[in-house]
């Protein structure tokens, strides 16, 4: 059952439509990320949720009650902002237990709540230590700990990783999750890492312009991707436009001359299609051993694995390799390319029937 609703929310300012047409249901104590590139509404969404942008229309509910126009304080959601915002002159604990303070809570009891959730991030032996006194994660981790203390049913986090280093951030990907999962408590991630999205959500919902375009499991998003856009910005894709020629249980795309085998499809001969396929689903082989030739235009070495890009008849087709410890085709080295069919993904374009 939904626990946290948006129902045909829009945030217009004047004629530009921040956020427009927007349905979601989170269910109690699931993790769901809001993805999308600058500019497409995430941010503005989240803030209507906490109560910092009023909607221009639409309804918000939580727990069955409407908060559509609750102020902030009044919603006792916790929030991570990008700059996790600690109060400089604070020591750790008393970061903390600031939320506590205010609700007036008795001082044993916030001195246990205080030191349970530092013992949940990590930080029991740092309660003494000033913000200035802490790593960028440290103090990611006590921004946290003050959102979850005051027990929220709801914590809301505005791009909580973006300021740490590549290393670091992968770290915490994985600590925010722990954490999360060990108090269960409903998550609303906003970011532009599609890789941070991917790794710690339930459900991942992609926004452009200001609309929800899918919401789906990470794993289906990554497969199935509902609009080109999605496919290029939720890792990366090769698509190539050409023709397609049905082919008993499999099909053909026929694209500038070469025959690509791929999976089935529901159309008729000579359609005008879009084959896509991730370039980790390609093999490289020598040439002559894949379904298709070309030549090494550029390779570059990203530690756990090799990127490629092949020219082929086909057009330049990015392929990617992990490292197995020996050094791969150079550039310029002609080379094969292989693939399962069912990884060549077909939809109609746009141009319909071309034969």
């Amino acid at each position: 059952m939904a626990f946290l609703t948006l129902e045909q929310v829009n945030k217009f300012y004047g004629e530009l439509a921040a956020v427009r047409d927007v349905d979601l249901s989170v269910a109690k104590g699931e993790f769901v990320s809001l993805l999308g590139p600058s500019g497409c509404g995430k941010t503005t969404t989240l803030q209507m949720i906490a109560g910092l942008v009023e909607p221009t229309s639409g309804r918000i509910t939580l727990d069955g009650r409407d908060i559509t126009h609750e102020k902030p304080n009044r919603r006792g959601l916790g929030i991570v902002f990008q700059s996790y915002a600690l109060f400089p002159h604070m020591t750790v604990a008393q970061n903390v237990a600031f939320g506590l303070e205010m609700r007036k809570v008795q001082r044993a009891e916030r001195d246990t709540r205080v030191a349970d959730m530092l013992a949940l991030v990590h930080l029991a032996g740092m309660a003494d230590r000033y913000p200035r006194q802490l790593s960028g994660g440290q103090r990611q981790r006590v921004a946290i700990a003050r959102a979850l203390v005051i027990e929220p049913p709801v914590l809301l986090l505005d791009e909580p990783l973006s300021n740490l280093d590549a290393k670091l951030r992968e770290e915490m990907q994985f600590e925010l999750r722990r954490i999360q999962r060990s108090v269960g408590t409903t998550t609303i991630m906003v970011t532009h890492d599609q890789a941070e999205a991917l790794s710690i959500s339930d459900r991942v919902v992609v926004m452009e312009a200001g609309c929800m375009t899918q919401v789906d499991a990470p794993y289906r998003l990554y497969e199935k991707p509902a609009t080109p856009f999605i496919s290029s910005f939720v890792g990366r894709m090769n698509r190539l436009e050409g023709i397609w020629w049905p082919n008993g249980p499999i099909g053909t795309v026929e694209v500038a001359g070469a025959m690509l085998p791929s999976e089935a499809a529901d159309l008729p001969a000579g359609a005008a299609v879009t084959a896509s396929i991730r370039p980790e689903k390609l093999l490289l082989h020598k040439a002559g051993e894949g379904r298709l030739n070309g030549n090494v235009a550029s390779r570059f070495f990203l530690g756990g694995h090799w990127l490629f890009n092949v020219e082929t008849p086909a057009g330049v087709i990015v392929v990617s390799m992990p490292n197995h410890g020996e050094e791969p085709a150079r550039e310029g080295e002609r080379v094969g390319i292989d693939w399962a069919p069912a990884s060549l993904r077909i939809e109609a374009s746009a141009g319909g029937t071309v034969s």
